[in-house]
């Protein structure tokens, strides 16, 4: 999740490193009703924190031969599960990972907050950049293609 300010906010799921699916919405839209919109269909595992507990329908519904990889609750009446904790903690390592191209937008390209007043200035700022970010990330390999 990337929210830049209380104007606009946008959800970004990711393949291999790379985003494939940009949606930028107002900031007062919870991240769990874009879900659809950010699924194509070819997932195999869908990563997700808290906020998208209780989605698996709509996963199973868009993306049908996708695992469901979502943290579940672990503290039920006080008492902790520390398996499920640990699963937890795994799956939280995995989307850490994948946070990578967020933290490119916003430190090589500058989008830490939104620069234009209105959703559809910042949404073409924001798929522009998802762009300009997955070729920065891929450039290693379009090199050594080029080379090849």
């Amino acid at each position: 999740m990337f929210k830049p300010t209380p104007f606009s906010g946008a959800r970004t799921i990711k393949l291999n490193l790379l985003i494939h699916a940009v949606t930028a919405t107002p900031a007062n839209v919870a991240d769990s009703t874009v879900l659809p919109d950010l699924l194509h269909g070819q997932e195999t595992r869908v990563w997700g924190d808290q906020a998208y507990r209780g989605q698996r329908s709509v996963i199973r519904q868009n993306a049908p031969r996708a695992s469901d990889f979502i943290n579940r609750r672990y503290r039920h009446r006080g008492v902790v599960d520390e398996t499920e904790r640990a699963k937890n903690r795994t799956k939280s390592k995995v989307r850490a990972r994948v946070e990578h191209p967020i933290g490119v937008i916003k430190r090589v390209f500058g989008f830490a907050k939104v620069r234009y007043r209105g959703l559809a200035k910042n949404t073409h700022r924001l798929v522009v950049t998802c762009a300009l970010a997955n070729l920065f990330m891929a450039r290693r390999h379009l090199l050594r293609c080029q080379q090849a």
